[in-house]
């Protein structure tokens, strides 16, 4: 199984578990054919933590973890390397932010040794939510080609940042496929309000990244998921106002983005820009649907941020039957 399980840390890159350097797995992996893709977690996670570590969860060897569900390097006759990814998510939302940004350029390291060992192979990055500020800010410490394609799973960062990691040459070069979804908007919003803005009037990456190499998916747009289905991918409706978490708990997903990663000459970001609407809803049309765009909600969430100011639990608690 072409499965690798790496730490990092703001000073250190470790593979999990075992004491063998990370550089010399890495360079006997070199020559398997097909692509390597880094899987990044979010918030609350923390690698060797008795409940919280990424490696018996989202990164586990369960059916229904991302290594099995993307369905590369995990058994012989799938080509590729996968390489999961942990790092310490847990804290204030704050002090992770921050550290997603230091542990950047550990998972830097990772990626120029991958393509020192193997310089054609493509190296590709998944993430989801504070682990996709982690995929972004990478890109502004490697050269460019250095990393593919990028699927960023409702991500927790701010979209001029974005568009500055998106300028560095590394970022010119990636391919990136933005996945959001009105179900997010309580906690794109509760992003806004507990992390700093850099530039005036932001928003977080949920609302599209105005770049030329970047393609957002609406993950609760009919259109979407109809346009999806038209070149076979039966991705399933959503069945909630609000959830972190439908953009790879959702019935048919991850076999897009498997294909997405593993087949880029078959799913090209420009065929895909040209079967999804070019137009996405607007903030709350999920949460309160008929509502006219202009509609701030701010009196309705007045309470609900206040809660999560007081108890970032409020906001991050997965649902049991959401675990993973």
């Amino acid at each position: 199984m072409s499965l690798l399980r790496i730490n990092v840390a703001t000073d250190s890159v470790s593979l999990h578990d075992t004491p063998q350097p990370v550089a010399r797995r890495l360079r006997s992996f070199a020559s398997h054919p097909g692509p390597a893709v880094i899987m990044i977690h979010g918030y609350k996670y923390r690698p060797g933590s008795e409940h919280h570590c990424p490696h018996r969860k989202i990164l586990g060897d369960a059916d229904n973890h991302w290594p099995a569900q993307l369905q590369i390097g995990r058994t012989p006759h799938q080509d590729g390397t996968s390489i999961a990814l942990g790092w310490d998510a847990r804290g204030t939302l704050r002090d992770v932010y921050s550290r997603a940004r230091h542990v950047s350029k550990r998972l830097a390291t990772i990626v120029a040794m991958l393509r020192q060992h193997a310089p054609a192979r493509p190296v590709h990055i998944i993430a989801h939510s504070l682990g996709s500020e982690l995929a972004l800010s990478t890109l502004d410490h490697l050269p460019a080609h250095s990393v593919n394609r990028m699927i960023l799973l409702t991500g927790a960062s701010y979209a001029q940042r974005a568009r500055h990691m998106l300028k560095s040459p590394a970022g010119r070069t990636v391919e990136v496929l933005n996945v959001t979804s009105r179900e997010n908007d309580l906690f794109d919003l509760a992003f806004e309000r507990l992390i700093p803005v850099e530039a005036e009037r932001d928003q977080s990456i949920g609302l599209g990244i105005n770049a030329p190499n970047v393609l957002t998916l609406q993950l609760d747009c009919p259109e979407a998921l109809s346009g999806l289905r038209s070149i076979g991918f039966d991705v399933a409706s959503p069945t909630r106002r609000i959830c972190h978490w439908s953009a790879y708990t959702r019935p048919g997903v991850m076999a897009l983005y498997s294909a997405f990663l593993r087949n880029p000459a078959q799913l090209p970001l420009d065929h895909l820009a040209s079967i999804l609407p070019a137009a996405h809803a607007s903030r709350w049309s999920r949460l309160f649907p008929g509502l006219p765009r202009s509609f701030s909600c701010k009196r309705s969430l007045q309470r609900y941020m206040r809660r999560i100011a007081d108890n970032e639990n409020a906001l991050t608690h997965k649902p049991q039957n959401e675990a993973a």
